[in-house]
């Protein structure tokens, strides 16, 4: 499986194969939105990594619970002294899904041909580059691939976890100019070929997505039995949380990730319904409220003159209320946000941030120094246009309507007039990395514990640089220093010298706020008491080791 963390966008009817092929050996789950597509190359939205990561693998992996780099495709590397020349030796028993051998020729082709194509929108260019500058991958061997840094690169061997792609699947679609097409959700699923333990059987849209044992996969446990243990995954396609619920209770489905609101409800019935809830601590991941500074979106340029306002801006963060949040939303399961990190990450987490406290009346203050009057109890700008704009947030996530309709109730008490619409998750996604045609959104980004994997955000350039996508310059010094920060941070070997240089990274994102952050759930899960080898860990969730976790009595 995958195991290093980029930045990304987080039903049935009738007799089914579902239904009928319904077994307990296997694990069935539920997820809130048909996947976007099965490209991860181009993915920068959970509904499609979350399926992929278990088709796709790179040349380590991260220990989910101990976070140690563990060798996968490669089964050792060795460094020069220079710490710019890495070599990896390559598994020559790897077998892509389709029978096809693995080797070097994929290694090179996924850097060379995909992630350092100019013309492929990867997430991955931006974290796999060094002061600008690309990685020169060779081939040495059929089994050995050399990667020569244009500079030390401190993050460099957990970036290895990249996903590896089968060249020949893909190259005629990078020649011919479709790779960005490739893998839609329209493809036949025999056709998306990986090394990992699991492929595509089977995508029904609205209703679920079947993936089965890849009977080639390499990985075998101490007895020589060959991995997965579980011979069939499930995702049920549901999107309203309540009956996710329902059919957990009801059999359906083994594992769901709990909202706070859920927790007392489904607690007390621990023992009698043969379920366990693991409370594993605060999540990775981010919840948090963007406005679009970009000049080129097709929104009114005005509200872009407010959006870019500092103070405006400041406003907003008084006007949340994160005590409120937390209460009424997650139950009392949450803590609040400060920062782009999360106290989870550990070591680079900057925990001297100031927090914007909750205070209409500071966030009046700031409105007014910022240009901004009232005409009554209305709030308007120094043009005269009233401060009305629309926030999104994806449909499928209760959690965050509530957390808009929460900020929304104090926004209004300031004068402003918003309007919060839920839109269907991958319609969002295309709103805000396609289109560019949105005002205010709520949502989030995963996480975790090495900044450096955020630079698709932060970095000016960045496909992720939510706030202001594609900017043809940079516009604010700080973003100017944002980039210079990430680009030291990448090439310094010293941990507590790139803590330091981390730690300003985080002042300047709390200090501006192109994102301001709400609040941060725990990470709660609850497990069907019928699988064994279980590990949850808040940094690798529940199933992190899929290879290794088995059906009781199904061995």
């Amino acid at each position: 499986m995958k195991k290093f963390f980029i930045f990304v966008l987080l039903l049935f009817s009738g007799c089914s194969t579902y239904q009928t092929q319904k077994d307990i050996n296997q694990i069935t789950l539920s997820t809130t939105s048909d996947p976007k597509s099965f490209n991860p190359i181009i993915a920068k939205e959970t509904s499609t990594t979350n399926i992929t990561t278990f088709i796709f693998e790179g040349l380590v992996e991260m220990d989910g619970v101990t976070l140690e780099v563990k060798p996968s495709l490669a089964y050792k590397w060795q460094i020069d002294k220079s710490g710019k020349k890495w070599i990896f030796y390559l598994r020559d028993d790897v077998y892509w899904n389709d029978g096809e051998k693995f080797s070097a020729d994929d290694v090179i082709f996924t850097y060379n041909d995909l992630i350092y194509n100019e013309s492929i929108p990867t997430s991955s260019k931006d974290v796999l580059t060094v002061d600008g500058k690309k990685i020169n991958v060779k081939k040495v061997d059929d089994y050995t691939v050399e990667f020569q840094l244009p500079e030390k690169f401190a993050p460099f061997l957990k970036l290895m976890t990249q996903e590896i792609f089968p060249k020949h699947i893909l190259e005629k679609n990078v020649l011919n100019g479709t790779i960005t097409s490739t893998w839609g959700v329209n493809e036949k699923v025999n056709n998306i070929i990986g090394t990992g333990p699991y492929k595509m059987k089977e995508y029904r849209p609205g209703e679920w997505v079947i993936l089965e044992k890849n009977e080639k996969y390499w990985k075998k446990d101490e007895k020589g039995n060959r991995l997965p243990y579980i011979p069939k995954i499930i995702f049920l396609i549901i999107p309203d949380p309540n009956m996710t619920i329902l059919k957990f209770r009801t059999g359906d489905i083994d594992i769901i990730s709990i909202r706070g609101q859920d927790f007392s409800v489904l607690e007390p019935y621990q023992n009698k319904e043969n379920f366990t809830i693991y409370e594993i601590g605060p999540s990775l991941s981010s919840n948090f409220l963007s406005f679009n500074q970009n000049v080129f979106s097709p929104i009114d340029n005005y509200k872009i003159k407010w959006f870019k306002n500092l103070y405006f801006r400041k406003a907003i963060a008084h006007s949340i209320d994160k005590k409120n949040i937390i209460k009424n939303v997650f139950n009392g399961l949450a803590v609040p946000q400060v920062g782009p990190m999360t106290s989870t990450c550990g070591f680079y987490y900057n925990k001297n941030l100031p927090d914007y406290e909750y205070n209409l009346s500071k966030a009046r203050q700031y409105l007014l120094k910022g240009g901004f009057h009232y005409k009554q109890t209305k709030l308007f700008d120094n043009e005269n246009n009233q401060i009305r704009f629309t926030i999104l947030t994806n449909s499928d996530n209760f959690e965050r309507i509530q957390i808009g309709n929460v900020i929304i109730n104090d926004l209004e008490k300031l004068g402003m007039n918003v309007n919060l619409l839920p839109v269907e998750f991958n319609t969002l996604v295309t709103k805000l990395n396609v289109t560019n045609d949105w005002e205010g959104v709520i949502i989030g980004f995963t996480g975790g514990i090495e900044p450096h994997f955020s630079k698709n955000v932060w970095m000016s350039y960045g496909q992720l640089h939510l706030w202001n996508m594609g900017q043809k310059k940079i516009l604010e010094e700080w973003e100017k220093e944002i980039d210079v920060l990430f680009d030291e941070g990448a090439k310094e070997l010293n941990e507590n010298k790139r803590k330091v240089i981390y730690d300003r990274w985080q002042e300047i994102v709390q200090q501006q706020l192109p994102l301001i952050h709400t609040v941060n759930p725990l990470v709660i899960y609850a497990v069907r008491n019928k699988f064994g080898n279980l590990k949850p860990s808040v940094y690798g969730g529940v199933l992190h080791n899929i290879e290794e976790i088995y059906v009781k009595g199904c061995l």
